[in-house]
């Protein structure tokens, strides 16, 4: 039976996104910019560039005007940036998100 090469990463990093959904509204920016600095260190870690991309800019996100309309569009791509690998995805899945924050 093959089994996902990063299944524990997926768990792991899902319930860190639940974690920020279910406390959104109580948050300040600099619980944000750390939870999601947290995912994007353990991105970092295992090699998966689209998303440690992804959750470097939402961490940035969370410290400007309008961060939780912005990290809320992130964490809408989390899934998505899991199943890349490169740098091409990571841009691919950063201009989806320019644009529909724009």
């Amino acid at each position: 039976m093959a089994t996902d090469p990063i299944s524990h990463i997926r768990i792991q990093v899902g319930l860190r996104v639940a974690e920020i959904r279910n406390a959104a509204c109580e948050l300040s920016q600099l619980d944000l910019y750390s939870r999601m600095d947290a995912i994007r260190r353990l991105a970092a870690e295992h090699g998966l560039a689209a998303l440690e991309g992804l959750a470097r800019h939402s961490a940035q996100a969370a410290l400007l005007p309008g961060y939780r309309t912005a990290v809320q569009s992130c964490l809408e791509r989390v899934e998505e940036a899991l199943d890349s690998r490169g740098e091409r995805d990571c841009n691919a899945i950063l201009a989806a998100l320019a644009i529909r924050l724009h």
